[in-house]
């Protein structure tokens, strides 16, 4: 996602490859402003529409603060690097322990 993005929403649609989870690396990222949270909420919500979730890498400790102290954290699919995040996307989903039944 370029920095400072007008509309990081759409720069995250633009950036997604068709059919695939997006893995975003923030790294570089230094800080969070109240707004990081929701923008973050509602990528996720929205892919979670599509079927899709959103994943997020090497997320440094001072822009973390505030999704942790929100507990937005504990909505994201999150992972210490992006080669951790990718690692985890290709690994076969786990059976479900709650087989549905069919009726």
């Amino acid at each position: 996602m370029p920095p400072r993005s007008g509309d990081p929403e759409a720069a995250i649609g633009r950036t997604r490859p068709p059919g695939r989870p997006p893995v975003l690396d923030l790294g570089g990222l230094t800080d969070m402003d109240g707004t990081g949270p929701h923008v973050l909420l509602r990528v996720h919500g929205d892919l979670r529409r599509q079927g899709g979730s959103l994943h997020l890498a090497a997320v440094r400790d001072l822009p973390a603060r505030l999704p942790r102290t929100t507990e937005v954290w504990d909505a994201l699919d999150t992972h210490p690097s992006a080669q951790a995040a990718i690692t985890a996307l290709l690994r076969p989903a786990a059976p479900s322990p709650h087989p549905r039944r069919l009726s």
